[in-house]
């Protein structure tokens, strides 16, 4: 049978903070897509971004971009007020993401989004239960994002050999000394969860099904990397012994040179491709519909 849809990246949804998110308008373009006969809102990848900003090459393969979270969902939960959302420079072009100002900003109104959480002792059960169901990666990717924050944005293959290789002292003392900050991420996470859900099922209930794009390879600078490293070709000191590219074709004479490490398929095949596995499921709980783009 054939279908139609639309491809509309969520951070080209119109907003008045800088950079679509799952607000209203999100809801107004499946309302869109259900009047016009459309099954299918096709996005981008939706993980937290780098350097560049590409949602191919998150910070991690199971984390949510903290930017799609709705400010107005937060103002209607008490968590901040249209002043202080109102107040913060998200940028002077409405049709472009400035995400200088997004970097230097958002942050800002989701720490006291938190704070306020925090006070309140808001929905604490369900955080909780949040948090206990998505460790497998959340647990990595909160002290990965912590200590990266405080080694200035360094990759991880440059942070101190104990961090870098994951010494259990090194975790433990930095997990304790980053508590405030791990929490901060929980939080972050728990909301773009919480949202997007929300959102998925009332595109669901208006018969429109979300295609997302899943990215073959990972960012070497990423929680993936970090936390599994395993799972890729590095050597003994966690460099990557090749990387991902193509061959000259009609894009470039030359080749590409992506950087992206590549996976151990023998020893991935030992534990029955377990990380691939949960990357597929956790995909699942994003998308209906995957596509596996090649990058």
């Amino acid at each position: 049978m054939r279908e139609s849809g639309i491809l509309f990246p969520v951070f080209s949804i119109p907003s008045r903070f800088g950079i679509g998110t799952f607000s209203r308008e999100a809801y107004e373009f499946v309302d869109f897509l259900h009047g016009a006969a459309q099954g299918y809102w096709q996005i981008l990848p939706v993980g937290p971004t780098g350097y560049g900003n590409s949602p191919y090459q998150p910070f991690s393969a199971f984390a949510g971009n903290p930017y799609f979270i709705s400010l107005e969902d937060l103002i209607e939960e008490g968590l901040l007020t249209w002043d202080e959302c109102n107040g913060e420079d998200f940028g002077n072009d409405e049709t472009r993401v400035d995400y200088g100002a997004m970097y230097e900003n958002r942050d800002k109104l989701l720490k006291a989004a938190h704070e306020r959480f925090k006070e309140a002792g808001k929905e604490d059960k369900e955080l909780k239960a949040f948090i206990k169901r998505e460790e497998g990666w959340l647990k990595d990717y909160a002290l990965f994002t912590a200590i990266k924050k405080e080694q200035n944005g360094a990759p991880w293959y440059e942070w101190e050999d104990d961090l870098k290789k994951r010494k259990a002292a090194a975790l433990f003392g930095a997990g304790k000394k980053l508590k405030d900050e791990i929490d901060f991420v929980y939080f972050k996470q728990y909301e773009f969860d919480k949202q997007w859900r929300k959102l998925r099922k009332y595109a669901n209930d208006k018969n429109v099904k979300i295609i997302g794009d899943l990215p073959f390879y990972v960012s070497l600078d990423s929680a993936d990397c970090w936390a599994n490293p395993d799972v890729f070709l590095m050597d003994k000191d966690l460099n990557p012994k090749v990387v991902a590219g193509c061959a000259p074709d009609a894009f470039s004479r030359t080749g590409q040179l992506w950087g992206n490490p590549i996976y151990d398929w023998k020893g991935l095949a030992g534990s029955g491709y377990d990380w691939w596995v949960k990357r597929i499921k956790r995909n699942y709980e994003f998308y209906d519909v995957i596509r596996i783009d090649h990058f």
